[in-house]
């Protein structure tokens, strides 16, 4: 534990940073085009989650192209990174560390954002972002925050693995978060990520079914995992990152470089993957 927080402590205060401004991006583009009072208030709920769906997409694509993204990976969700686990490609303490932060990250960043923009961030229609069901009820979101959390590891895990794909990784994350924003959000609130669901929860005292938002994305993203290992087979799972860049450290059980270029962490670790395509 101790090894993996000396060596590998930039990592995580990366991954809370990246939540942190997701999470205050977030804050600021809902209080914009969903505040009653908002100058720039639109009537069309359909434009509004568009715009709000750009938002989100365009700021998670930066911070997986980021310096900081390129270097730890760019999970910011305890899911990806249980995902990415299971597979083999990160360590355990690693693991532990990387939630950690990033349910930290994520209350930070939402803390940040209500100091920032006031008693905005608290008015009905944004209520801190929370996720909550639809007006289709609990079962139906539980469906739709398994069926998008699905999607997206698949997406993920197919992309990133291929050589030709693996530099669009995060144009697809963000075009999916533009598409679940739009469609899937009157459903369930569009979480897959339990410290994002979390972040806002617990400042907003809202807690209606939050045990949806901590149960489907895991047992989604767990379920394309095996998937994948099943049919491309564990080898051909290369990294742990959303977008690998040779010139950042790599801290996982990367198959991108030859066993004398990884970092202390790689030295003993497996074999790299060779390409399945």
């Amino acid at each position: 534990m101790r090894h993996a927080f000396k060596h590998h402590w930039p990592e995580y205060c990366m991954e809370a940073a990246e939540l942190a401004i997701f999470m205050l991006a977030a804050c600021v583009a809902a209080v914009v085009l969903f505040d009653p009072t908002s100058p720039a208030m639109i009537s069309s709920p359909w434009l509004r989650r568009l715009l709000m769906g750009m938002a989100m997409g365009g700021t998670a694509v930066a911070i997986v192209y980021s310096p900081w993204g390129k270097q730890s990976g760019a999970h910011f969700n305890p899911a990806v990174t249980l995902t990415f686990w299971r597979l083999g490609k990160i360590e355990t303490w690693d693991a532990v560390f990387y939630v950690v932060f990033q349910f930290a990250g994520g209350v930070a960043g939402v803390l940040f954002a209500a100091a920032v923009l006031g008693q905005a961030i608290s008015v009905p229609g944004v209520d801190y972002i929370v996720t909550v069901p639809g007006s289709q009820g609990t079962p139906i979101a539980f469906l739709a925050e398994f069926a998008i959390s699905f999607l997206l590891m698949s997406t993920v895990l197919l992309s990133s693995n291929s050589r030709r794909l693996a530099p669009y990784t995060g144009c697809l994350v963000g075009l999916l978060l533009v598409c679940f924003v739009l469609f899937e959000s009157p459903l369930s609130g569009m979480s897959m990520n339990p410290a994002r669901t979390f972040a806002s929860a617990w400042p907003a005292q809202i807690w209606t079914a939050w045990w949806i938002y901590f149960l489907a994305p895991p047992l989604a993203m767990l379920t394309a995992a095996e998937i994948y290992a099943r049919v491309q087979g564990l080898p051909n799972v290369r990294c742990a990152k959303l977008h690998h860049d040779h010139r950042r450290r790599c801290i996982f059980r990367c198959g991108y470089r030859p066993p004398e270029h990884s970092t202390e962490s790689q030295a003993s670790q497996s074999q790299p993957a060779k390409d399945h395509l």
